[in-house]
């Protein structure tokens, strides 16, 4: 709907309209000074009133609009079962961005940034049974990714106060090369690992909801994907030689450090981070650790997450290699019913890497060919049961809990981009296999007889492009 002004203007201008319409023939009767007189005012009025339109809000408030599509087709094969989707590759899914700056003094500005995301089919939540996702989602929507204000100086740094990514967002996966678009290689469940396990006895799809990001890692975030979507405060300071220093507070939720490096060194592209989390009491966050989804977060501090990467390319030679890890202590599942005293692993970690070539090759812009692997290991993954006739459960009756599992993913790739068109067209390919063992429940608590639930392996093809605005 129109507002007060817009509306008035419209009015004016089809009042304009008529009266061009009427001094057109007034000209022929009478003569063009009528014509001329009839709408000198009421062009003045119009004029006046865009003013006004134009020139509401931040008169000095600089925006720009950023913002990409990366859209693929998604091929799997699950040992028993094999489809094609077409997805939004969340690696960096297609989103749009409005950013507002403005100088206050020459060492000080203020702003506002809103990150939107856009999801046709979230490639990390697709299932054998649903292309839009496990829970039936519409198959368009949109989501916040982040909204929040700022304030920046040259010198001591920003503030930001909202709704941001944490200060160790992807620190697992720094990355300078050209895959960060489209295969983060220490977080594959992005791209096809909602699908659910398959027995390789008996070559049934479990109906447990037991997917492979669950045996990654707790609520979908695994890992070296670090916390979104939380209002929080943020300090981030200026770079110096290299070096980036992040802190946030996520009141009664958790806080994390980050330390990030970035510099041309001795020939080499260099990226590297680390960073520290860890939960407060009366923590909502069910992501980092599992066992949180059994607490109201009172043992919450228990929780932590040490994690780090580092990526190096030669400027020359365009050779690179990409190594992340992370280490998870969920200190918190020995204080649960179903685990406390049964001697359960407290902690996750995984390694992963990549390793390949990019440089230039052709006039459209760099070429890149890789290979990846990725290994997980962790105890008490998920809070997911295996229930009686479940084709996953060892002798088909009670209910057994997830022990251990171990999760190992090789892979690779090739990519182009198109300077021309800021795009990049890519084709990544990852084999994913994994040991699970389980143990049964007595009485809610894990201590009854473990027993191995063989899965068959799943293969996934996923070939798209990424473009930016």
């Amino acid at each position: 709907m129109p507002n007060a002004g817009q509306g008035s203007i419209l009015a004016l201008l089809m009042l304009a309209l008529l009266c061009t319409a009427a001094a057109s023939v007034s000209a022929h009767a009478y003569g063009p000074n009528i014509a001329d007189d009839c709408c000198t005012d009421l062009e003045q009025r119009v004029a006046e009133l865009e003013a006004t339109v134009a020139t509401k809000g931040n008169r000095t408030l600089k925006v720009t609009l950023t913002g990409l599509v990366n859209n693929a087709v998604m091929y799997w094969n699950d040992g028993g079962e094999d489809n094609a989707y077409v997805v939004t590759n969340d690696n960096q899914r297609s989103r749009f961005a409005f950013v507002g700056t403005v100088a206050i003094s020459p060492n000080w500005e203020a702003g506002y940034a809103i990150d939107i995301g856009i999801r046709t089919a979230n490639s990390k939540l697709v299932t054998q049974t649903a292309a839009g996702g496990f829970d039936e989602r519409p198959p368009t929507g949109f989501d916040l990714r982040s909204s929040v204000w700022f304030l920046r100086n040259k010198r001591f740094g920003s503030g930001y106060l909202g709704t941001a990514f944490a200060a160790t967002d992807r620190i697992a996966s720094s990355n300078v090369t050209q895959t960060e678009a489209f295969d983060a290689y220490s977080a594959p469940e992005n791209a096809g690992l909602g699908m659910f396990l398959r027995s390789s006895r008996n070559g049934e799809m479990t109906q447990s909801l037991l997917s492979w990001r669950r045996i990654i890692g707790a609520g979908g975030d695994q890992p070296g994907e670090s916390q979104r979507g939380f209002s929080l405060m943020k300090y981030v300071s200026p770079t110096w030689n290299g070096f980036t220093f992040a802190a946030d507070w996520v009141v009664t939720d958790f806080w994390d450090v980050a330390l990030r490096y970035r510099k041309e060194i001795a020939g080499f592209d260099v990226a590297a981070g680390i960073g520290f989390l860890q939960l407060q009491p009366g923590s909502r966050t069910r992501s980092v650790c599992p066992a949180a989804f059994f607490t109201r977060g009172e043992d919450a501090t228990a929780c932590q997450q040490v994690r780090g990467s580092v990526s190096a390319k030669h400027l020359d030679t365009g050779l690179f290699v990409n190594f992340g890890a992370n280490l998870t202590n969920d200190g918190i599942v020995d204080t649960t019913v179903r685990f406390d005293g049964t001697g359960v692993e407290q902690q996750g970690y995984f390694l992963a890497g990549q390793i390949g070539i990019e440089r230039q090759f052709n006039a459209l812009g760099k070429s890149t060919l890789y290979a990846s692997y990725y290994s997980y290991s962790g105890g008490a993954p998920t809070v997911l049961t295996v229930g009686p006739g479940d084709p996953l459960n060892p002798t088909g009756s009670g209910d057994w809990t997830v022990w251990q599992s171990n999760v190992d993913i090789w892979g690779g790739g090739i990519a182009q981009g198109i300077d021309n068109a800021a795009m990049i067209v890519y084709l990544a390919y990852h084999h994913v296999s994994g040991d699970l063992t389980l143990r049964q429940l007595q009485n809610r608590v894990a201590s009854g007889p473990i027993a191995g639930a063989p899965i068959d392996d799943l293969d996934l093809l996923l070939g798209g492009a990424l473009i930016r605005f």
